[in-house]
């Protein structure tokens, strides 16, 4: 529901968002529930059944010949000291994680060098993608991990589920499931940047009637590392379950409310090494004065609300269905200093300052079911995804520096629509031919239908209908050499539709964007004994026409995206623990990798080169045509784990996180290149023991923990200099940074109940 009200003569548009009162209120009346009889409505193993069948379907066992790793609820609360998902998965491999402001507010990650756009994200099987931009912005719902019973990284292709299929990893996650007895965690923490982190959970059991409720409330406030990059995020998770004898059903509401300031325009290395919190967003000029807009900010709600029923036909079949309604509204308020009106469809000449709002509203409804055969050999799935998709985006005008322009307030300067139907029947079987030998196949037919219409916000007309048909195969072996070891081979074909974003740029360029295809395969060995474990993974990624970032970012802070007619990605991962004794264990993982597209043209120069006007009237040329690396796609990255637990209840981590040289283009260009880093955090705890199995732990995370000063990539770009001479034109690099904060800490005290 939307409000509007007039402040001091501004227009302003509100959302009625769940505060954190209602939160509050919500937790409170959950901790009542928790003093309710608790007791086992069904053995533990038909629980553990029902609730596997609501994600059998997305997650896999070791018996599928896919590149997995699972990270568990215990793991997960272990590294809730680094606030976000990205953050709290950087130490799985290949993945890097990025923050435009540290570890809080805008934060994402990469998988083999994929963006998170081309990363299947799911919730018990239900997509948490945005249909229009692909992609998941953690901030938007903050705690998703405090709700998470465990996370499933798929490398490759991954399982079919609904949304944009996996085009490099998939990330599935399984939400809070009831434990035996009524429990409760209480957390509180602080941090660098006057970051204030505060969470409180907790759950009834499964009672007597089979029923169980379930909570997370999670709250964080920051400063943040950068000027103006302050954040505050709330999220509130409440899940109600009802066990019967053969059927369970779930109602599930993730709710998550954030106001972010803008950090994504990075700045000059020049303004950075003078200083290195610099935000040029919202910077004015009055009167010879530089002020800052106050209110330059990104603000969104997020509501899930989610209805899941898993029933158990047979010893054999079992059923799920899940529906899913998701609802979105959210603005980007900035000051833009002397632009030209008509940007804004100002019929007026000259130029003056402007505060606008960019504002989006969308609706959507997920409907998935799925039928589950299992005996000895064979292990069936058949299902189908459908989402329709409804998306509104609009722009307003609600200050201007020159009041005689006379606009209504708010004065709309473009309004656009995008209806997405997106419908995905998959079928998956694994079939074991004998104790070792067992083969994987997994179908997907998937049919897209995506339209815009209305005014894009640079003033050009979106008139898009497309249909996009994807047929999207994955077949493979596993091979059990022995009781602790197995090898696997898998291949598998992705397709997927361009982003909004992507749709866009090309129209308003005159251009078209094309489907993307991947080839994945993918050959891996697994071993473990009683103190060691081993894994160690070959892959390679071939495209058709791959969506890669041209190093350009979009107004909204999107990297823009080009189709590469042909490139690969390939290599290995390996990654192994051993424990050395009870209480010390290393734990590792390496991925070296080739990154690269073949046969990419590009103009290749130094600052200041020229090209210049010939006797026929053409310009010279500074083309060249090379195999180039892949943007933003290191070929080495790893991760090391030294773990101590000198006593009962201590335990010490030390670990390191090193990210090769990269580029922020395609090109290969040295001056657009990122320089290699690596980063030593510590983690720290110490849990108490109490009376009828109470405890209070204590937790340190110290990042970067040597004060490694290093910069990532906000954007690059070529321009050209037309002015000096009519007869020839020269040529210059420019690029920006975002600085990352030197050493920094969480600091956490939990009383779990």
């Amino acid at each position: 529901m939307k409000t509007h009200r007039y402040n001091g003569g501004r227009y302003q548009e509100q959302a009625t968002r769940f505060g954190a009162k209602q939160m509050i209120a919500c937790c409170a009346f959950s901790v009542v529930l928790l003093g309710g009889a608790t007791a086992h409505a069904q053995s533990r193993d038909t629980v553990r059944t029902l609730d596997e069948v609501m994600v059998r379907d997305v997650q896999v066992s070791n018996k599928a010949p896919l590149t997995t790793t699972t990270v568990t609820a215990e793991a997960l609360e272990e590294a809730r000291g680094s606030v976000s998902i990205p953050y709290m998965l950087e130490t799985q491999p290949s993945v890097i994680a990025s923050g435009e402001n540290g570890t809080v507010g805008a934060t994402s990650l990469r998988i083999r060098g994929v963006d998170a756009s081309r990363i299947n994200v799911n919730i018990n099987g239900i997509t948490l993608n945005d249909p229009e931009s692909q992609t998941v912005f953690w901030y938007n719902i903050p705690n998703l991990g405090g709700m998470a019973q465990s996370m499933q990284i798929q490398r490759g292709v991954g399982a079919s589920t609904g949304g944009s299929p996996a085009f490099g990893a998939a990330i599935n996650l399984q939400t809070l499931n009831p434990k035996g007895k009524s429990y409760g965690t209480a957390d509180i923490g602080f941090g660098s940047w006057n970051t204030r982190q505060y969470s409180i959970s907790g759950g009834t059991g499964i009672m007597k009637n089979g029923l169980s409720f379930d909570f997370a409330y999670s709250g964080l406030n920051s400063d943040g590392f950068v000027r103006g990059g302050g954040t505050d995020q709330q999220s509130f998770f409440g899940g109600l379950s009802w066990y019967g004898k053969r059927t369970l059903v779930k109602l599930l509401a993730i709710v998550g409310s954030q106001t972010t300031g803008i950090t994504w325009d990075g700045a000059e290395a020049e303004q950075l090494d003078a200083d290195p919190r610099y935000n040029p967003s919202g910077e004015y000029d009055m009167d010879g004065n530089t002020m800052y807009y106050p209110n330059e900010t990104d603000n969104y709600w997020q509501q899930h609300y989610q209805l899941y029923v898993s029933h158990l036909l047979s010893d054999h079949w079992s059923l799920k269905g899940a529906l899913n309604f998701t609802h979105g509204y959210g603005y980007y308020e900035q000051y833009k200093a002397d632009k030209k009106y008509s940007k804004y469809a100002l019929d007026l000449s000259g130029r003056t300052d402007f505060v606008t709002r960019k504002l989006m509203s969308n609706n959507s409804v997920t409907a998935n079911v799925a039928a589950n055969y299992e005996d000895e050999r064979l292990t069936f799935t058949v299902g189908d995804n459908y989402q329709y998709f409804d998306g509104l985006h609009y722009g307003h005008v609600i200050w201007v520096r020159d009041t005689a322009a006379h606009l209504d307030n708010p004065y709309e300067w473009y309004h656009n629509n995008g209806i997405k139907q997106d419908n995905s029947f998959y079928a998956k079987a694994t079939y074991d031919f004998n104790r070792s030998l067992n083969a994987y196949a997994d179908l997907q037919l998937r049919l897209v239908n995506y339209k815009l219409h209305g005014m894009a916000d640079d003033l050009f007309d979106m008139d898009f209908n497309q249909n996009y048909l994807f047929f999207n195969p994955k077949a493979g072996i596993n091979y059990r050499i022995s009781d602790n070891q197995r090898t696997y081979f898998v291949a598998g074909i992705s397709n997927r539709e361009p982003t909004r974003s992507d749709i866009k740029d090309a129209i308003g360029n005159g251009d078209t964007v094309r489907a993307e295809q991947m080839l994945d395969l993918e050959l891996g060995y697994q071993a473990a004994g009683n103190r060691w474990s081993f894994h160690a993974n070959a892959y390679a990624m071939l495209y058709k026409d791959q969506l890669t970032p041209n190093g350009r970012l979009s107004s909204s802070g999107y990297s823009l995206m080009e189709n590469v007619e042909r490139s690969y990605r390939a290599g290995i991962e390996m990654q192994g623990g051993y424990e050395l004794t009870k209480w010390f264990r290393l734990d590792a993982n390496l991925t070296l990798s080739t990154n690269m597209i073949i046969g990419y043209t590009f103009s290749q120069f130094a600052n200041g080169d020229s090209i210049t006007l010939q006797a026929d009237g053409l310009w010279s040329s500074l083309d060249v045509k090379e195999n180039t690396p892949l943007a933003l796609s290191p070929s080495v990255m790893g991760a090391a784990i030294a773990t101590f637990t000198p006593c009962r209840g201590a335990k010490l981590q030390v670990i390191g996180k090193y990210v090769g040289k990269q580029y922020a283009d395609n090109t290969g260009r040295e001056c657009y290149a990122i320089d290699p880093y690596f980063l030593l955090n510590l983690r720290a705890s110490y849990t108490w023991s109490l009376k009828n199995n109470n405890e209070i732990e204590a937790q340190l995370t110290v990042n970067n923990l040597l004060d490694h000063n290093y910069r990532l990539s906000a954007w690059v770009g070529d321009w050209v200099d037309d002015y000096s001479s009519p007869t020839a034109l020269y040529y210059y690099h420019s690029r920006g940074w975002l600085q990352q904060p030197g050493r920094n800490f969480m600091a956490r005290l939990l009383y779990r109940f």
